[in-house]
């Protein structure tokens, strides 16, 4: 009787809990509409080509860029010290010693005159012409203008410049290691207790007073600068009337007529570099980055030019229309500058006209260095 009981009660509890579910199922609402996304059509992409971007090779400098005056003025002149190495003369108003320095590894060579008495004196650094190094000694060029500054107050200081005299011999181009001997010599000076490197002039004959220009366009202290028949400021001019240097022996170039001698280019250089020299020399946008014409808005200090009327006669002195073109440019730049011409005199002046313009550059410079 238990189990009919159980049983039954089983059975009414399956037929409750079954119907209780089934009215759950049918009384709940309409289930939520399932979340549609609806993608509506858009006009068709076309995907745009990826612009490839081609990277700018670097630009190579050429490798005559260094010897350009956007090259020079990049450079660091350290210089070093000065060495007194031989008494070469001594008088009342001045002590005259061979010298040597340091310049881009090499030893220079030079001369050096001092007043006697109390200093520092201001310096006048004075650049030599052409000659033949075979004969060529310590001083050529410089000595008579050195001595008539040195009388007059003034410390004068000449380079060799590299591959003259008794300097170490290396290459050059387009005149710049010599101008870099010039610099390296300025940034010596504080090694001269003599000397006021604070008032520092420049005097340049021919092929000095091309150097001169070039440096002039660089950063330097010069104060003042005296050019006196200088070779032009356009080096396009210097290897019209002489051609570029000479490649190979130092001394057998001084023998031709074909190939500017000044410079120096080894056979020993590498083929790459002596064809990037002779391209450059031949090319005129890299002769408008050498040649300080083309940058006379860096000159800041008052220049003199001196030129006989009758220079240029004969193949190793400078016309002079390469004087009347820069003095030309300097004007038209707005420069201060001097320009005075000398009748009948030629490369390098004699008697009264020398005394004259001697005159004119100690006045030049007492007004700007004392």
């Amino acid at each position: 009787m238990k189990i009919i009981f159980q049983k039954i009660f089983l059975l009414i509890t399956f037929i409750f809990l079954t119907g209780c579910f089934t009215n759950s199922i049918s009384s709940t609402n309409t289930l939520p509409a399932p979340i549609v996304t609806i993608i509506r059509p858009t006009e068709t992409f076309t995907p745009q080509p990826t612009q490839t971007i081609i990277p700018s090779p670097t630009a190579i400098p050429h490798l005559m860029y260094p010897y350009t005056i956007a090259g020079l003025r990049e450079r660091n002149f350290t210089g070093g010290e000065i060495s007194l190495d031989v008494v070469m003369g001594l008088t009342d108003t001045y002590t005259k010693y061979l010298i040597s320095y340091p310049s881009d590894g090499l030893r220079i060579t030079g001369i050096l005159q001092i007043p006697q008495g109390e200093g520092p004196f201001p310096v006048i650094i004075m650049n030599h012409g052409y000659v033949n190094r075979s004969e060529y000694t310590s001083g050529d060029g410089t000595d008579r203008a050195s001595v008539y500054f040195v009388e007059r107050g003034y410390i004068t200081i000449a380079s060799d410049f590299r591959s003259w005299g008794g300097s170490d011999i290396s290459a050059s181009f387009f005149h710049t290691g010599l101008v870099t001997d010039v610099m390296n010599l300025i940034s010596s000076l504080d090694s001269l207790p003599q000397a006021d490197a604070t008032r520092i002039g420049m005097w340049g004959h021919s092929m000095g007073g091309g150097i001169t220009t070039k440096i002039l366009t660089l950063e330097s202290p010069v104060k003042a600068a005296v050019l006196y028949a200088p070779n032009s400021a356009d080096d396009s001019d210097l290897i019209s009337r002489w051609g570029y240097g000479c490649i190979g022996d130092i001394y057998a170039g001084e023998l031709l007529q074909t190939c500017n001698s000044a410079d120096v280019i080894p056979e020993s250089l590498e083929a790459q570099v002596i064809a990037a020299y002779v391209e450059s020399a031949t090319s005129p946008e890299m002769m408008r980055g050498i040649a300080p014409i083309y940058h006379l808005e860096s000159v800041s200090v008052p220049i003199q030019i001196h030129i006989g009327s009758a220079d240029g006669d004969y193949i190793g002195s400078t016309p002079p229309e390469w004087s009347y073109k820069l003095n030309q440019a300097l004007m038209d730049a707005g420069k201060d500058v001097e320009l005075f011409v000398y009748e009948n005199e030629r490369h390098s002046f004699v008697g009264d006209a020398w005394l004259l313009f001697m005159n004119r550059a100690v006045e030049f410079f007492d007004a700007h260095l004392k």
